[in-house]
């Protein structure tokens, strides 16, 4: 992408009124992102509306729950959320649930714009990500994580998913 993106985005806390266009950029990179982990078959099962539905629900979850969207020239590309551990052997207090950005704008740095409003400095954060995700690991590895050996296979789409854990 060559455009300038210091005067044409915004980062800020995703409201509920912007659920639809989530659930489509979400669809969009789900996509883009799993295309050679998961079937395409798998992958025709994203409903932009199901997961529109679901950034409802996300969106009023509170400050404990910090949600925020990447958007360029008034358009949602991008998302990034973290909250309390989920998991019972959680290796930190809290975790980054998710970074997604549409493949066009990769490399921009809106995805480090997007961590870091929802994960402090030097926070001590886990999260999980696809094994097979090596833009990913990259990413998570220039800002101070590391694979802490955890791995587990997960249900995704009625397939599996094999994701490793990484920590701060």
């Amino acid at each position: 992408m060559e455009a300038d993106l210091q005067t044409t985005v915004i980062i800020r806390p995703v409201r509920d009124v912007d659920a639809e266009a989530l659930g489509r950029v979400h669809a969009t990179c789900w996509h883009e992102t799993y295309d050679h982990l998961i079937s395409q078959a798998a992958l025709e099962k994203i409903s932009p509306r199901r997961l529109a539905e679901l950034w409802t629900h996300w969106a009023e979850q509170g400050p404990d729950y910090p949600m925020f969207a990447a958007l360029v020239e008034g358009e949602i590309v991008g998302f990034a959320g973290s909250g309390p551990a989920r998991d019972n052997d959680a290796p930190r207090p809290r975790e980054l649930y998710f970074i997604y950005l549409l493949h066009a704008f990769h490399g921009t740095g809106l995805g480090q714009k997007l961590f870091d409003a929802v994960v402090a400095d030097d926070e001590p954060v886990y999260l999980w990500v696809a094994d097979d995700n090596p833009r990913a690991h990259r990413f998570y590895a220039r800002n101070g994580f590391s694979l802490d050996g955890a791995s587990h296979t997960e249900p995704f789409l009625g397939e599996t998913l094999t994701e490793v854990r990484f920590v701060r």
